[in-house]
Order: structure tokens, then sequence, then C-alpha cells
């Protein structure tokens, strides 16, 4: 017996063809510059590309497109402070502090691994997940002021640590804050609060990663320094591990670095990462989305399962040695993190299962004393998977109730948490991810506020999962220069998707493989143009019979290429398929 998802059918929203004067005017002048077909310059167009300059600075993105770093509010004063920790005559120590997430991770070997070059003073430090939390912790600082460190720069953490930072100040240690989260009402009393998310802050690219912003300061501290900024770019890398890991948009400047980071990852990869592509088992040309569920997972389990400083190692590893046996290390982690995602996902399924109220919510709020903190949010994204709406999952530290908290494409659940304020004892994140803490008395409450606050603001259309289609395609369409020109269009992520297509009058051409009971292989055949193609879906073996009926039926897709015993070919992967 296949089992039938518990997800509501998907809502199929086919984007508007660019049919206006100017956007026909714009399809005719590309086919002819470019020398492609109208469909292939009617998808440049949908995505804003109208010139032939514009598709060459879309498909050739260069590095002289990065924005000058000291656009940035307070870039000046952090590269002032930074230049004053570095004089001879004061040698002051630096702390490189950054959280134990894959953008922490990151963020600290990229500052720490460059300015080591130009200071001695330096060390690293990554807070215990378990024991500090989230952001600058009070433990840090005291290991800070015991170990005579007088700057820490604070990577991916601290625009909301008011008060911790004003302790440091207090112990004579001054900060240099690097964020990408929200700011809350006041700032913290730093020497530079560098975040282009501050409301007087009008650095023109607003969606950098955590890492993102660590790269503007080594940028601007490049500028100010007279060197050469090709000393700094084999970094991107790390970049782009980053922005795929922490899903910002892959728009302006994070498509740069995005774009030259996965060629340094696929030409010359650092030593650490080396190794961990190898574990990973990675022989082909990486992409964003290889790195956001091989390279990411992997990184991040190291501070779920253990301590995050073993992903800082990793990163910094210089000897194929000494990476080859951290990212070993690293892998069993993983391993261990599967383990507890897998068991916990079902425990928190069978909680809502089997309860009529919890089914019919419009969010989800679930506590187990027991599980493991620091997977709550992989599990919150799959719980998402089958109950689509927002979800925060929450689990006991330190006598606390601890959550992430997930949501929907078009609700912004960091908003939803924001009017719970008064339940929490802190919170954090984006529109589509956050994390909190309150008392373990409090959760009744704050589901119950939590589910008033969703159910006033969420849309019907929120609570079904939603596949946006670029355009209608025919089989006869599809081919190798059509796959070649959509692979450029990367790298993909959000704001950049890959083109996703949607065929009609598809029928089976043979019977259909099920493959693991879960997933399907097809052979479909367009009854309108009777070209026939190989299609993948994955998870979807439940509607073999239905299509068996002999009635027509449409597919949405990406087209891929498939490799198998030397052969290369293009095949169909289905996101999703509609019966008549």
């Amino acid at each position: 017996m296949i089992a039938q998802p518990t997800v509501p059918p998907k809502r199929w929203i086919t984007k508007p063809f660019p049919d206006s004067l100017e956007q026909r005017q714009a399809i005719t002048s590309l086919t002819t510059s470019l020398g492609v077909s109208p469909f292939l310059a009617s998808l440049l167009v949908q995505r804003g590309i109208q010139t032939f300059d514009e598709a060459r600075l879309f498909f050739r993105p260069e590095l002289n497109h990065l924005h000058n770093p000291f656009a940035m509010k307070d870039m000046d004063r952090a590269i002032t402070r930074l230049q004053m920790a570095m004089l001879p005559e004061r040698q002051e120590k630096i702390l490189i502090y950054g959280d134990y997430d894959v953008d922490g991770t990151t963020s600290v070997a990229l500052v720490y691994g460059f300015l080591q070059n130009y200071h001695d003073q330096i060390d690293h430090y990554i807070p215990d997940r378990y024991k500090e939390g989230y952001g600058i912790s009070r433990q840090g600082i005291e290991w800070a002021a015991e170990n005579g460190f007088s700057l820490i720069i604070a990577l991916d953490c601290g625009i909301k640590s008011v008060d911790r930072v004003a302790e440091a100040k207090e112990l004579g240690i001054d900060f240099i804050i690097c964020d990408h989260h929200r700011p809350g009402d006041t700032l913290p009393d730093a020497a530079a609060v560098l975040d282009p998310k501050r409301s007087d802050c009008q650095y023109p690219y607003k969606e950098l990663s955590g890492c993102g912003v660590g790269f503007k300061l080594l940028q601007a501290f490049c500028l100010h320094k007279d060197i050469p900024l090709d000393d700094l770019y084999p970094y991107l890398d790390l970049v782009a591990v980053s922005i795929a890991s922490d899903i910002v948009p892959i728009t302006g400047e994070n498509r740069v670095m995005a774009y030259y980071g996965l060629k340094n990852l696929n030409t010359q990869p650092r030593t650490g990462l080396k190794a961990l592509i190898k574990v990973a088992g990675f022989k082909s040309e990486l992409d964003i989305t290889n790195v956001v569920f091989g390279l990411g997972p992997r990184i991040n389990a190291a501070g779920r399962i253990q301590h995050a400083k073993a992903a800082v190692q990793l990163l910094l590893a210089e000897s194929e040695e000494e990476a080859d046996e951290f990212a070993m290390a690293i892998n069993k982690h993983n391993n261990s993190r599967r383990e507890f995602d897998s068991s916990m996902t079902e425990q928190a399924l069978d909680m809502i299962r089997k309860n009529d109220a919890m089914i019919n919510a419009k969010s989800t709020v679930l506590f187990d004393a027991t599980w493991h903190k620091g997977v709550i949010g992989i599990v919150a994204s799959r719980c998402i998977e089958h109950f689509h709406r927002p979800t925060i999952i929450l689990t006991q530290s330190h006598d606390k109730a601890a959550g992430s908290a997930r949501s929907v494409p078009g609700f912004d659940v960091y908003e939803a948490i924001e009017e719970c304020a008064d339940l929490l004892e802190q919170f954090g994140g984006h529109t589509f991810a956050a994390g909190m803490t309150m008392p373990i008395d409090n959760i009744d409450a704050f589901r119950a506020k939590f589910e008033a606050v969703v159910s006033r603001k969420i849309l019907e259309e929120h609570l079904t999962p939603l596949v946006d289609i670029d355009m209608p395609l025919d089989f006869s369409e599809i081919n190798d220069k059509l796959f070649r020109i959509v692979k450029q269009m990367g790298p993909f992520g959000p704001h950049n998707m890959q083109p996703v297509f949607k065929t009609d009058d598809v029928y089976l051409a043979s019977d259909p493989i099920i493959m693991k009971e879960k997933h399907l292989k097809l052979n479909l055949r367009q009854r309108r143009t009777g070209h026939t193609l190989t299609a993948i879906g994955f998870g979807m073996a439940h509607v073999a019979e239905q299509l068996q009926s002999g009635e027509p039926f449409s597919i949405c897709y990406q087209v891929e290429q498939n490799h198998f015993n030397g052969n290369v070919s293009l095949q169909l992967m289905l996101k999703d398929i509609k019966c008549s």
C-alpha cells in the first residue's frame, strides 16, 4: 500500500506572459542579438532582462559590480576601530565571534582566516548552542575579558545584544557588529554596527547574509590598506556556502558572490570544503541546491550534535589529512542528526494527527522536553511538508522552552511572533525563520495567542502549497540548447528560482515504474506534438494508478540532465501532476 500525502493539492500559479508592446519589442531584440528562440527570449524578459547589456550582466556577473562597502552605515567607524587595534604600538587582541550555524561558522572562517594574515593577536570563538544559546553570550564576554581581548568582531549575531555589549564595554571590550537580522528599537552601543537592515543605513543592497556583511568589512579593509582584492576573492567559496545555506535572495550582490563562490568551489575549493565535498559524495559540478542539501547540513550538524567549533576547524584546515579527519567526524554528526530528525518528525506528526484541534488549526506549536534542540528547526520544516502552515517546534533547554519557527511563502512568522512578545524572554529572526525562548509555563498561552495572530493575518491561499510556473512549454521545444541556456541563468535560489514549466495534454507512453515504493519514473508523450520524454517524480508513487486511466493530464517540472552509465540525456523533474 502506497501512503497518501497529507498535504493538500498544490496551487499552480503561472506568471504573466510578457505581452506589453515594450516587452514584445524586447523579445524580438533579444531573439536576434542573443541568437536564442523567442521562447527563451520571453523567459528572460519575464525576469526583467530586456536588453543585450542587461543579458550580458545577468549571464556574466562581474566582481566590479559589487557595491562600495563604505556605503554601509558605520563602515568607516568599523575600519577606524579595526585599524586602531592593529597599530604596532597597541597590538590589541581581537576575537572573531560568530553564531553556531552555517552562516556564523563560515563568517568566522572568512574573517579570522583573512585577518590572521595581517594581525597576530587574533582568535575565534563560537558559543555552545546548548550552554550559551544564540547571540552574544555572557560566558563568551567573560572568556574574552579573562583572556585579554579588547575588540570583538561579532558575525551573524549581535544586533539585539544591547545588554551584552554594554556589559562588555564596562569590561573594556569594544564590539564591531556584522549582522543581517532585523534590528530592535535600540541598537547596541558598539564601536560600529554594520547591518544593511538598519533603518538609517542607505546601503543599496539589503539582503546580504551574515557572512556577506563580514565580506564587506574585509572588502573595506582591503580598500583602506591598499590590499589587492584578488587576495580576498578566493574566500568567496565560504560566502557562497553561507548564501545558499541561509536561504537569502540570490539577486544583486548575493548573485555575484554566489556565482564566483561556486566557481571557486568547483575549481579550487579550500582544503576543508574539498574534504566535505568528498564525504558528501559529490562527483559532478556543484550548484546551490547541492550546497543547501549536501554541504550546509553537514556544517550545521557539528553545532547541532556537539560543538560548532569543529566546523570552523574544518573550514580553516590547511592539510588534507587534517581536513579529511574533521570531515569524517562532521559526517558522523550529520548521520546522528538524521536519526534525531527522522524520529522527532514522526513524533511531531503523530501529535498533530491525534489531535483534531491541531489538525484544523492555522498554525502548529508543539513541545516535547526530550526533543534534541539541535534539530527542532529541521523538524519544523518537515512538519510543513505535511501540514502547510506556520510551525514552531519547542523543547526544554535550561528550564526554559526554546523554539524554532518556520513559515510558509507569503506569511511573515517574525511579525506574528513579535505580537506574542509579552510571553517571550527573547526572540529574533527573519520573515520565514525565527528562534525564541520562553518560560515553560507560558507555552499554552503562547500557542493560543500565536494561533489567534496567525488566524487573523494569514490568507487561505498561504495554507496551500504553491507551485510558481514560469511558462507553458511544449515537449518539442525541449532540447540541449534550451537546457544549456536555462542552466546559465543560475545560480538559482530565492528571487531567481530555476524555471518551472507546464505542459498539458500529456499521457503515459508506457507503464509507470515505482521506485523504492515512493518515487515514480514515467515515459511521457505529449499528444499534440508526439514528442516523448522521461520524467521523475519524487514522492509521487501514489498517483501511478490514476495516471493509468488513459486520460490526459498536466505536469509542471524543471528540465535536468540525467547522467547514467556514461550516457547523458534530458529528463523532467516533476514538481506536480494534475489529472483531468
